[in-house]
């Protein structure tokens, strides 16, 4: 049976096109322990955790708009609406709600 942890990775490289390089790179830890997880073999520290939480639901919403590859590509441009800085950048350093901020403002495009 495939822990909680792994369907999260598992679902963030299907609707996000993240690969456990991406997300080791996120969760500042060796791909290695991506795949320890993926595995069930490890478990993320429950701060780590939340971080893979919000990537997920940042990339949830993403899904509405992009497909995978166009999600993972938004998620490492600089964007003028972060003041230059990188979506991922800013889910890494715990401010995953400037980045959702943002997503919400496209979506209100759509209904404009």
């Amino acid at each position: 049976m495939s822990s909680a942890v792994a369907k999260i990775i598992d679902d963030l490289r299907d609707r996000g096109g993240l690969k456990g390089t991406d997300v080791a790179n996120i969760a500042a830890v060796s791909p290695a322990t991506v795949s320890r997880w993926t595995a069930g073999k490890a478990f993320p520290h429950p701060k780590t955790q939340l971080l893979i939480s919000d990537l997920r639901y940042v990339v949830d919403r993403l899904a509405e708009f992009y497909s995978p590859d166009e999600t993972r590509l938004w998620l490492y441009a600089k964007h003028r609406l972060l003041d230059g800085r990188r979506a991922i950048d800013l889910i890494h350093d715990g401010h995953a709600d400037e980045v959702l901020a943002v997503i919400e403002s496209l979506d209100a495009a759509t209904y404009t």
